[in-house]
C-alpha cells in the first residue's frame, strides 16, 4: 500500500509530465509549484516562482500595454469568490519581455471548505489564434468571392437580358479593315483604348472584341453606360457603397470597378461622366485604387478601362466640362469607328445579315432582297449608321408579305431622289419622343411621366435621349 509521500510524488510526476502550463498558488497569490512546461513557454523558472506573486511575473499588462491590475484578475478570483474561471482571450507575458495568447483555468483549492489556494492550468494558442485568422481571413475572401459571383451573375443575367445589336463584327471595306487591325494590334495589350465613333457605328462590339482578344478574356468584361443612370447614381455603380452610406443604401453593394477586378471595365459615354467623379476615374487610371462611397479604406483593384463615346472629347476639354488630363489618360490608343455612310460596300452584307436574322427570330422566309431596294439602301445617308439599318431591316421584315424584302411606303429612307420633306426613321423618333416630353413637361419617370407613356424604362428613355442627342435647354423653354 503506496503511503502518502509516494502518492504525492505520483501526482507530481503527472503534473511535471502534462503538455499544458500548471502553477500552483497559495491563498496570497503566490507561486507553490511550477511545472516543465510551465517554465518553457514562460521563460520563468522554479526560483521565478516559488514564493513570488504570480501575478506581477505574467499577468500584469494587457496586450496593448494597459496595467492589468491583481484586483480584476480572474486568477486572483479563484482565491477570493472560490469560483472556476475560463479565460480564453488573454496574455500572458514570458521572462524576456515578450508576451502570447493563452486559454486558462483558475480553480480554486479547498480544505475544510477554506480556500487555501488555486491552480492555474493554461496552453499556448499561438498556433490557434494564428489558424483562427487564417480561416477568419479565408472566410472573408470566401465571402467576398462570394458577393462578386453573385454580383457577376446578376450583372450577367442582366446583359443576357439585353439585345445586342449583332453578335459578329461585319463588313470587307478598307475604313472598317483599318480599324480591325489597329484592334489586333491593342487588344492583347494593358493599354487603355478610347474607341470614338457616331452613335450606332458598334462602339460596343469593338469593345467586347477587345476584350475577348486580350489575356483577360477568361474574367468578366463589365459594361456602364454613363449616360443610361441619374448622375447622384453614377459613383454608387461605378465604386460602390456601404450600407448606410446614403438615404436607400440598405446594404453593401459592390461597385462595377470591383466587380471587374482582373477583367475589362467598358465605360460607354463616357463623355457624359459629370466632372466632380472625373477625378476618381483618373486615380483609378493613375493609382489603381477605389473607395466605396461612406468608406475611407481603400482598396486596390487592377483594371483594363475601354472607354467610348459618339462626343468630341477634345472640345469639351476646351469647354471646361472635361478633364484634360483624364481625356489624355483614356486617348493611349485611340480606335475612330468609320460611319456606315463610307462603308458602302458592307451595307449589302449588314442587310442580308440583318434580314436572316429578323426573318429567322419571326419565323418567317425572306431570301430574296430586290435590287431596288438594295440601292436605296446604298443611297441612304445612314446618320443613325448600322443601329439605324438594323432597325429599318427589322421593321421591313415585320411587313413584307412574301419572301421579298420590301421596304415599307412610310419607312423613311431618304436619298437624293426621294423628297426630302421624309424623315429618317430616326428623326421620326425624335420628334415623337419630343412631343411625348413637351406634354409631359419634360417629366421623365412616374406615372404621369414621359417614360410611362412610351412603355420604356425611364432609364431606357435616358438612354435613348441621349443617343438621339435630345436635351431639353436646347429644345424647351
Amino acid at each position: 500500500m503506496n503511503n502518502p509521500e509516494q502518492i504525492l510524488r505520483r501526482y507530481e510526476l503527472i503534473l511535471t509530465s502534462v503538455g499544458e502550463g500548471i502553477y500552483g498558488l497559495n491563498s496570497e497569490g503566490q507561486g507553490t509549484f511550477v511545472n516543465p512546461a510551465a517554465i518553457t513557454m514562460t521563460g520563468w523558472t522554479k526560483a521565478d516562482v516559488i514564493g513570488q506573486p504570480m501575478h506581477e511575473k505574467h499577468h500584469h499588462t494587457k496586450a496593448n500595454g494597459e496595467h492589468y491590475s491583481q484586483y480584476e484578475c480572474p486568477i486572483y478570483a479563484a482565491l477570493k469568490d472560490g469560483e472556476v474561471h475560463h479565460i480564453t482571450d488573454e496574455i500572458f507575458w514570458r521572462k524576456d519581455g515578450s508576451h502570447f495568447p493563452v486559454h486558462y483555468t483558475s480553480t480554486p483549492i479547498l480544505e475544510d471548505g477554506n480556500i487555501i489556494g488555486a491552480v492555474v492550468v493554461f496552453q499556448d494558442v499561438s498556433e490557434l489564434k494564428q489558424t483562427e485568422l487564417k480561416l477568419k481571413h479565408s472566410l472573408s475572401k470566401i465571402k467576398q468571392l462570394k458577393n462578386r459571383l453573385q454580383a457577376e451573375n446578376i450583372y450577367l443575367q442582366e446583359e443576357i437580358n439585353l439585345n445586342h445589336q449583332f453578335e459578329d463584327i461585319l463588313g470587307q471595306s478598307q475604313p472598317l479593315k483599318a480599324v480591325l487591325h489597329q484592334l489586333e494590334q491593342v487588344a492583347p495589350t494593358e493599354t487603355t483604348v478610347l474607341i470614338q465613333g457616331e452613335t450606332g457605328t458598334g462602339k460596343e462590339l469593338i469593345a467586347r472584341a477587345l476584350h475577348n482578344l486580350s489575356q483577360r478574356k477568361h474574367r468578366t468584361l463589365v459594361k456602364i453606360n454613363c449616360a443610361a443612370l441619374p448622375r447622384n447614381l453614377i459613383e454608387s455603380e461605378l465604386f460602390g457603397h456601404e450600407k448606410g452610406s446614403f438615404t436607400g443604401a440598405m446594404a453593401r453593394r459592390i461597385g462595377r470597378f470591383e466587380l471587374a477586378d482582373e477583367g475589362t471595365i467598358f465605360l460607354d459615354e463616357i463623355g457624359e461622366l459629370p466632372l466632380e467623379l472625373q477625378a476618381k476615374l483618373l486615380r483609378v487610371l493613375q493609382e489603381g485604387e477605389i473607395e466605396r462611397l461612406g468608406d475611407s479604406k481603400t482598396i486596390k483593384i487592377n483594371v483594363r478601362v475601354i472607354a467610348a463615346t459618339h462626343r468630341d472629347l477634345k472640345a469639351m476639354v476646351s469647354q471646361g466640362s472635361f478633364r484634360e488630363d483624364l481625356f489624355y489618360r483614356l486617348s493611349v490608343f485611340p480606335l475612330t469607328l468609320p460611319p456606315l455612310r463610307v462603308r458602302k460596300n458592307d451595307i449589302a452584307l449588314l442587310a442580308q445579315y440583318f434580314v436572316n436574322k429578323y426573318a429567322r427570330k419571326m419565323n418567317k422566309s425572306i431570301d430574296i432582297i430586290p435590287q431596288a431596294v438594295m440601292t436605296q439602301l446604298r443611297d441612304y445617308s445612314w446618320l443613325g449608321n448600322v443601329r439605324e439599318l438594323e432597325n429599318v431591316i427589322e421593321r421591313a421584315v415585320i411587313l413584307s408579305p412574301d419572301n421579298h424584302l420590301q421596304l415599307p411606303e412610310l419607312l423613311v429612307i431618304k436619298s437624293s431622289k426621294i423628297d426630302n420633306n421624309l424623315l429618317s426613321l430616326s428623326a421620326m423618333e425624335t420628334a415623337h419622343i419630343i412631343k411625348v416630353l413637351e406634354q409631359t413637361r419634360w417629366q421623365i419617370s412616374g406615372e404621369q411621366g414621359a417614360a410611362a407613356i412610351l412603355e420604356m424604362h425611364p432609364n431606357t428613355l435616358r438612354s435613348r435621349m441621349n443617343k438621339l442627342g435630345i436635351r431639353r435647354s436646347s429644345l424647351s423653354n
